[in-house]
């Protein structure tokens, strides 16, 4: 019984195509974060000397650029930066990102064919929803890629009552509520 499900293992394996095996091994186990306008998504990148350079950069903080659309059928614009290509004539689908003339990123909404490195692809959305995500025929979207999906507080900013106190957790302290709380940016023991 042993050997049945060694040869069936063996015999699925060798069935993938090439090109099967190929996408497999050159996908990365990390994720890249797309931030736009508030929103994130997921992208699977493939492993090449482009995603390894990027990652690296990635790794020291979040990289911010202005993409704008071209075509009908992608975002795109420059990184700031170049990567190392290995550019091939890619039929590029709806949420491939490309690396395009070594230094320009490109997030597809629609079709394309040309000489492009591959980065990766945007998980999980459909074209509609890619292209509201990409902010379709729109200029200057500001786009930050990072390798994590945490938030930080950027700015703040005093509401209207700065009469109310909060718990160390960061809700509104009940009255009579016994502990640390904060109060006008001050520190209080009850």
């Amino acid at each position: 019984m042993r050997q049945i499900m060694m040869l069936l293992a063996a015999m699925l394996f060798v069935s993938c195509s090439s090109e099967e095996n190929e996408v497999m091994a050159q996908t990365r186990q990390e994720k890249l974060y797309i931030t736009i306008d508030g929103m994130t998504k997921t992208a699977t990148m493939v492993d090449n000397a482009a995603t390894q350079e990027l990652v690296t950069r990635l790794q020291q903080a979040p990289v911010t650029v202005t993409l704008n659309s071209s075509g009908g059928f992608e975002i795109w614009g420059a990184l700031g930066f170049s990567l190392t290509t290995s550019n091939e004539q890619v039929n590029a689908q709806p949420g491939d990102i490309v690396l395009y003339n070594g230094s320009n990123i490109c997030m597809f909404y629609g079709t394309n064919s040309w000489s492009y490195t591959r980065l990766g692809h945007i998980d999980g959305l459909s074209e509609n929803e890619l292209r509201t995500f990409l902010h379709a025929s729109e200029s200057n979207i500001s786009v930050t890629l990072s390798l994590n999906n945490t938030t930080g507080i950027s700015q703040v900013r005093a509401g209207e009552s700065q009469s109310k106190s909060y718990t160390l957790q960061g809700t509104i302290a009940q009255a009579g509520h016994k502990g640390i709380i904060i109060k006008n940016g001050k520190k209080i023991v009850r």
